[in-house]
């Protein structure tokens, strides 16, 4: 059972169509069950789509636009034969142009909800962040899937709130969590965000040290949008999985090796090899 994430950045990469073709090919070759994507951008000014196939709509659902980059996305699978369900959450605006959110697509239907986890509200600030969590399946388990797209570690607010959030609303949910995304918080700085997430009371994995096999580590790679001062090899891109899931590889790909480079940040892949007795939280 194959998933991935990737941060997007979408409609700001240099012939975006070409890479959203490159994103849709890259699905149906690795036949990901899950798929969390972020920076899943519409532009303010563009039309309301007529219809969307397979959406699942949040309660006070945003307006999904013609331009919607998932929504095209799921259109281009369609068109080539695979069906995905989808849902859509609003983050805040982003670069003065685009509605800026998170999706998730399943191959399976999605009951979604919203959670505002950062303390800002107004979708004007960029700080204002929330996470999609869908109720869907893996094969035929139940699962808790969570797309997520965090803030940067700040003395106050930032990522530290925005986890104590997520850690409330996830709490009472008793099958296999799923959180992927950017988490802009690396894996090579102690103390910080990376360190909640492991000992969190959600008893998280990290799929890249789980892993039986793993290519590749490193999810970016140069200065990009929010780390304009950055000349290392980062890992702030991640899939955290509760224990019971056995993850047997985990891949970097759209990093322009075997998979074309279509974003400032490369994406992550995992394999869940099995699903072991969940219990109770």
């Amino acid at each position: 059972m194959n998933i991935l994430t990737l941060n997007t950045h979408s409609w700001l990469e240099e012939q975006p169509l070409e890479k959203l073709q490159q994103l849709a090919n890259q699905i149906i070759k690795a036949d990901y069950e899950v798929i969390a994507l972020q920076e899943v951008n519409q532009r303010m000014d563009s039309l309301p789509a007529i219809s969307t196939h397979n959406f699942h709509p949040t309660e006070k659902q945003q307006p999904i636009h013609e331009d919607n980059f998932a929504h095209l996305l799921v259109q281009r699978l369609k068109e080539q034969g695979h069906d995905y369900h989808w849902s859509w959450a609003y983050n805040h605006i982003g670069y003065s142009t685009y509605h800026e959110g998170v999706a998730l697509l399943s191959k399976q239907p999605i009951t979604p909800e919203i959670v505002l986890v950062s303390d800002a509200t107004d979708p004007n600030d960029y700080r204002t962040r929330v996470i999609l969590i869908g109720q869907t399946k893996l094969a035929e388990q139940a699962i808790t899937a969570v797309c997520c797209h965090y803030s940067w570690w700040l003395e106050t607010g930032g990522f530290k709130h925005e986890w104590q959030k997520t850690e409330r609303a996830l709490q009472h949910h008793t099958t296999p969590l799923l959180l992927m995304g950017d988490f802009n918080n690396p894996a090579s700085l102690a103390q910080t965000g990376y360190d909640l997430v492991l000992n969190s009371p959600l008893q998280l994995q990290d799929s890249f040290l789980a892993a039986a096999e793993k290519s590749g580590e490193h999810t970016v790679e140069k200065a990009i949008d929010g780390w304009g001062a950055n000349q290392e090899k980062l890992r702030i891109d991640y899939i955290f999985t509760s224990k019971e899931l056995s993850i047997s590889c985990y891949q970097i790909v759209f990093d322009g090796k075997s998979t074309p480079l279509i974003s400032d940040h490369f994406g992550v892949s995992a394999i869940i090899q099995q699903i072991q007795n969940a219990r109770q939280r």
